[in-house]
């Protein structure tokens, strides 16, 4: 992770601007995928696996989803070698109190961030993989919340899904594209993220240029910054400030903020200090939502005590490797053979080979 996370990617000298933006693709030292999410998760499963009893009034705030009753039995089959996969989403709602977050205009809700977190067998390690919003993948026939049914289709954009049909259709989704069983899915929305640093007193983050972006509305001079709850989240979304102003180009502010918001948990006594740890629990918990089988602060504490070998620094994070698709340069499709290489390291709990984790869509 010791990357030079603020380095913006390099402009492309293609002459069509606007698909020179969406075709633009990390670096190496970018290929990390969005890795947010997976530091809320990390951090909420290790306050719930050790004060879980200090906030367990609190158990009503978690919704479940039951996935399956939702998916049904049309799923890959859970081996005895794959380890733990968990599917991490980071909802973008602009209803309710992520209205106000600054988050656009768009209507409905969409799914901003999408992993999968592989531990293997022994959790001393965890691989975040990370799904491109705009790849082009084939959805399976699913069953809505509301009993609705949504037919199979063909070329979607994968952030689709999730206004369409929900979380567990995108677990469905994924378990179709990857062949790997999800052990348990974890949902964050924007407001819990902003409830997360406001609880924590704020994060403190350093940037080498100005950015400047009406979009998300961050507006920083160069310089170290404490940021609160609502400029860290336009942090981890600006993209139009940064680098080439693509959708890729705010990964690395995310990566940046993920270790200033690691470093800020570790320097402060949350277990010495109840009041703030119930803050943080109720913040989290409001906003979170998850399979049955998490849906309880003692299933995540239960679960949590199960990672403490993990270490959040020693995690590998990388992006499904992609390719522009032929018909429509906009958009990614996953390349092969090294997608298929890389989900078959997962399925069988195994070292992913270096192979796996190119990616064709190089950027300009």
């Amino acid at each position: 992770m010791s990357h030079d996370l603020g380095t913006p990617v390099p402009t492309s000298h293609r002459a069509d601007s606007s698909t020179r933006r969406s075709r633009k693709a990390p670096k190496k030292k970018r290929r990390k995928g969005r890795i947010v999410l997976l530091t809320l998760l990390v951090l909420f499963l290790a306050l719930g696996g050790t004060g879980y009893w200090l906030y367990n009034d609190l158990n009503g705030n978690i919704d479940g989803v039951d996935l399956d009753k939702a998916i049904g039995t049309d799923r890959p089959e859970k081996l005895p070698t794959s380890g733990q996969n968990i599917l991490v989403l980071g909802s973008d709602s602009r209803a309710g109190a992520n209205g106000s977050l600054g988050t656009g205009k768009v209507a409905g809700a969409r799914s901003d961030t999408a992993m999968v977190l592989h531990i293997p067998e022994g959790r001393s390690r965890a691989t975040a993989v990370s799904i491109p919003r705009d790849t082009l993948v084939t959805r399976p026939a699913c069953t809505k919340a509301d009993g609705g049914s949504v037919a199979a289709a063909r070329r979607v954009m994968f952030n689709s899904v999730y206004s369409l049909a929900g979380p567990a259709c995108v677990v469905k989704t994924v378990e179709a594209m990857s062949g790997v069983r999800m052990d348990h899915f974890v949902e964050i929305d924007f407001a819990g993220f902003k409830g997360l640093v406001d609880a924590i007193g704020g994060v403190t983050v350093t940037v080498d240029k100005p950015i400047h972006d009406k979009s998300s509305g961050l507006d920083l001079t160069a310089g170290t910054h404490k940021l609160d709850g609502t400029q860290s989240l336009a942090f981890v979304r600006t993209r139009h400030g940064v680098g080439d102003g693509s959708d890729l180009g705010r990964i690395g502010l995310q990566q940046q903020f993920m270790i200033a918001l690691l470093s800020e948990i570790k320097q402060q006594d949350l277990l010495g200090s109840p009041t703030k740890t119930y803050k943080i629990a109720d913040s989290l918990t409001a906003s979170l939502t998850t399979d049955d089988g998490l849906a309880s602060l003692t299933k995540l504490a239960t679960f949590g005590r199960s990672m403490r070998g993990v270490d959040p620094s020693t995690m590998e994070t990388i992006m499904l490797p992609v390719a522009y698709d032929k018909v429509d340069p906009n958009r990614v499709v996953a390349a092969q053979p090294q997608a298929d290489t890389l989900w078959k390291a997962i399925r069988g709990d195994r070292e992913i080979p270096e192979s796996a984790k190119k990616s064709p869509a190089q950027g300009g």
